[in-house]
């Protein structure tokens, strides 16, 4: 009885909280506070133009903004013993005023090849796509966690894998029975936003975040992209959180409504030049695409395209992945890949 009503509390404030968030359309085209560069990132407006921004807030003081908005830090202002500061801007548009708090964090992200599927979970005990096994990534100090999401019939975001759990399907079922589940190690089902909360406690492993496509068809997951970079912005994580989705519409949307956001496609048919012209991060394809594409490797990165590989679990591979200069590599084994020369 205890839990069902502090589930029905928790999806009602999460239900308030995304009724009451407003999109200002307002954005920075950065995040981080850089370790040693001043430059953060521009604010730009999704809806009008700007005409004038001024800082608000308790950390105004450590931060600056010039006539063409461009935010930057004052290194000696900031504390030594703080990650993350929150900001609020001010902002004229043509339609008129308004407010964003945006959360500026310091970039400690690890700069190594390794990216934990599912989390690391294969040998530590804890179950995939669990806060356990992110937990375990972030330990082991790879570069970033990567995790799926799915949408529940009455829309709230789920950490899962596969589109059913024990034979019930996530799309056709109400968060209230799915949030009951227990996970192998003894976790219930986690929420997206219980996951980011987790996730944003730490600035060295970033979130890899693959929407998965939605049984029920390309509306709903559309509408689930949609779910997703607003709880982002709702909860500031921007600056921690990387896209990927095999569904090409899907990336589209998710630059479309966060143009700051780095998106990388999975399914493998895009070529770098495709990818380039729509303003891609990079490419995140299974290996062998990268076999019977050998070029695509310096073609990307000669667009500015980062090369992410999955699933890889073997060492001659994973070396020769490292020795053609791909940027990341997904796979099961962190700890083997985290050994390797040139991975760190």
């Amino acid at each position: 009885m205890k839990f069902t009503l502090f589930l029905l509390f928790a999806l009602s404030m999460t239900t308030l909280s995304f009724g009451q968030m407003k999109d200002t359309g307002v954005y920075l085209t950065g995040y981080t506070i850089p370790q040693e560069k001043e430059v953060i990132g521009y604010v730009k407006s999704k809806t009008s133009a700007i005409k004038s921004i001024t800082l608000g807030g308790e950390f105004t003081n450590a931060f600056s903004i010039s006539k063409d908005q461009l935010i930057t830090v004052k290194r000696k202002k900031l504390s030594a013993s703080r990650d993350w500061y929150d900001v609020v801007l001010h902002i004229e548009t043509e339609k008129g005023k308004t407010t964003e708090t945006v959360r500026l964090l310091k970039d400690h992200f690890i700069r190594n090849k390794v990216i934990a599927h599912r989390g690391a979970w294969k040998n530590t005990g804890a179950t995939e796509n669990s806060i356990a096994a992110l937990q375990h990534a972030v330990r082991l100090g790879c570069t970033g966690s990567e995790f799926d999401v799915h949408m529940s019939s009455d829309s709230l975001p789920v950490i899962h894998h596969d589109a059913a759990i024990d034979g019930v399907s996530i799309a056709k079922t109400n968060a209230d029975v799915l949030l009951k589940m227990k996970l192998s190690n003894g976790e219930f089902l986690p929420t997206l936003e219980n996951y980011i909360r987790e996730g944003t406690k730490q600035n060295t492993t970033k979130l890899v975040l693959e929407i998965k496509p939605s049984e029920l068809g390309k509306e709903s997951s559309i509408a689930l992209t949609h779910k997703i970079v607003a709880l982002v912005h709702q909860l500031h994580a921007q600056a921690w959180i990387d896209y990927i989705s095999f569904d090409y519409d899907v990336c589209l949307e998710v630059m479309k409504l966060a143009p700051y956001a780095k998106v990388a496609y999975l399914r493998g048919e895009k070529t770098p030049d495709e990818l380039a012209a729509d303003h891609f991060f990079g490419s995140d394809y299974h290996f062998s695409f990268y076999e019977k594409n050998p070029g695509w490797i310096n073609e990307s990165h000669q667009k500015g395209l980062t090369i992410n590989v999955w699933t890889v679990n073997e060492k001659p591979l994973m070396e020769k992945l490292l020795q053609q200069q791909v940027d990341f590599i997904t796979t099961n084994e962190p700890e083997l890949l985290l050994t390797l020369p040139g991975a760190k």
